[in-house]
């Protein structure tokens, strides 16, 4: 498809729609009632089943005629991606960038059903990895960094009693991500498999599509205590809450590597090609290690 026949950007007013049902865990406790909405944008939709997606949308050319550059990022890099965009833009000719964030699995399966990004972000590498097998990838995937997981507190400092900080009786809720679909709900679930706590706490657990609702969760109240991103508890956001954290041992958990790749969709984007580069210059890998992202191929 010509890149002048299908520009997709999510905009005020301009989304994309869907009726396909995300995964739903098995084995998990069902998401908080009533549960706060999500400080972040939604995830893009799509329209039809899973197997038959129906995508369209209206062509929109910015003012200096280049195409805007649609990024699909896990919810771990929100902050960490709003400062590496407004660095990109300070470069010249520098095309718009349109992120979404959100799950990684649910991105792997929208864009495994034609989703129109140009560029993926995932918290797990399987996931690009899953799509350059399947040849809906231009080039390599490349890592962009590690991430970590942590617990992270308004009410109490976890870092008094560490992972045992879950037992302590005055904490009600507790919040991950969703392990179905979201890379560090799985991690989270590990580690709290691996202390031999998840059966202790299963029934207090609450579950976020993504790893920034969990935080959201946290940060408002929603939840006493949460395992979130590294990166998301360094952000000015949490910060300014007030909160403290505790850094979960990666012994007890897979590594969270995470990748990005250029995507079918971003062919004779020289705009999409200019900002995969620029994620692996040395300024980016700095940004990036501000929010806890250890840098590595």
């Amino acid at each position: 498809m010509k890149r002048t026949h299908g520009i997709l950007i999510l905009l005020a007013g301009l989304t994309i729609l869907t009726s396909f049902n995300r995964p739903s865990p098995l084995n998990h406790p069902p998401r908080v009632s009533g549960s706060p909405s999500p400080s972040l944008a939604p995830l893009p939709r799509i329209t039809g089943s899973p197997r038959k997606a129906n995508f369209t949308s209206p062509l929109l050319i910015t003012a200096n005629n280049q195409a805007p550059i649609l990024v699909a990022a896990a919810a771990d890099l929100k902050f960490a991606m709003d400062s590496l965009i407004a660095v990109f833009a300070r470069t010249a000719g520098s095309p718009p960038v349109k992120v979404v964030f959100g799950s990684s699995g649910t991105f792997f399966e929208q864009i495994s059903n034609g989703a129109p990004f140009d560029l993926f972000f995932s918290a797990d590498l399987d996931y690009p990895r899953k799509l350059q097998d399947q040849h809906m990838t231009i080039g390599e995937v490349k890592t962009y960094g590690r991430g970590h997981i942590v617990l992270w507190s308004k009410k109490i400092d976890p870092a008094k009693a560490g992972i045992n900080t879950l037992l302590d009786p005055s904490l009600g809720k507790i919040a991950i991500a969703n392990p179905a679909h979201a890379p560090y709900g799985r991690r989270a679930e590990e580690s709290l498999r691996y202390y031999k706590l998840y059966d202790k706490i299963k029934d207090r657990l609450v579950i976020g599509e993504n790893i920034s609702q969990t935080a959201e969760y946290v940060r408002s109240g929603a939840a006493d205590i949460g395992i979130i991103a590294l990166s998301l508890a360094l952000s000015p956001a949490l910060q300014q809450q007030g909160g403290k954290y505790w850094l979960i041992p990666e012994s007890s958990h897979q590594p969270l590597q995470q990748g990005y790749t250029l995507l079918q969709h971003a062919k004779d984007n020289t705009g999409a090609e200019k900002f995969a580069a620029f994620i692996g210059s040395a300024t980016a890998i700095a940004i990036l290690h501000e929010f806890g992202f250890d840098h590595g191929n």
